[in-house]
């Protein structure tokens, strides 16, 4: 896998609207470090966030439908939320369907190749 895939990813995920400032510092942290005596150690906790920050699709569901996520979202906007995870599901997708999980859940996918 090329490097510049990985780094695309990381961009992804830290740039993504629904990336919070925590999981920014640690991709911005990785991609200082990236071609560095760094590297190594910075993938190494780019790793342990992103198994701890990329929500499943099991997980997020249930949010989505609950009171919570109507009053975080919006009652249609949860609603349509929810559809679009089930939908995601059905097609076997494992991760949260927002773009930091889509692209953190790719990099955990490809995690013994970076």
């Amino acid at each position: 896998m090329a490097k510049e895939e990985i780094v695309n990813k990381v961009k992804e995920v830290m740039n993504a609207p629904s990336c919070y400032s925590g999981l920014k510092k640690v991709c911005q942290a990785y991609l200082d470090a990236a071609g560095t005596a760094d590297e190594e150690k910075a993938a190494a906790l780019l790793k342990k966030e992103l198994k701890e920050d990329v929500n499943s699709i099991d997980h997020v569901i249930p949010f989505f439908e609950s009171k919570e996520g109507a009053a975080f979202f919006g009652a249609d906007t949860a609603r349509n939320l929810a559809k679009a995870a089930h939908e995601a599901k059905d097609k076997g997708v494992k991760y949260c369907i927002c773009p930091a999980c889509t692209a953190g859940g790719w990099l955990l996918d490809h995690e013994k190749e970076w």
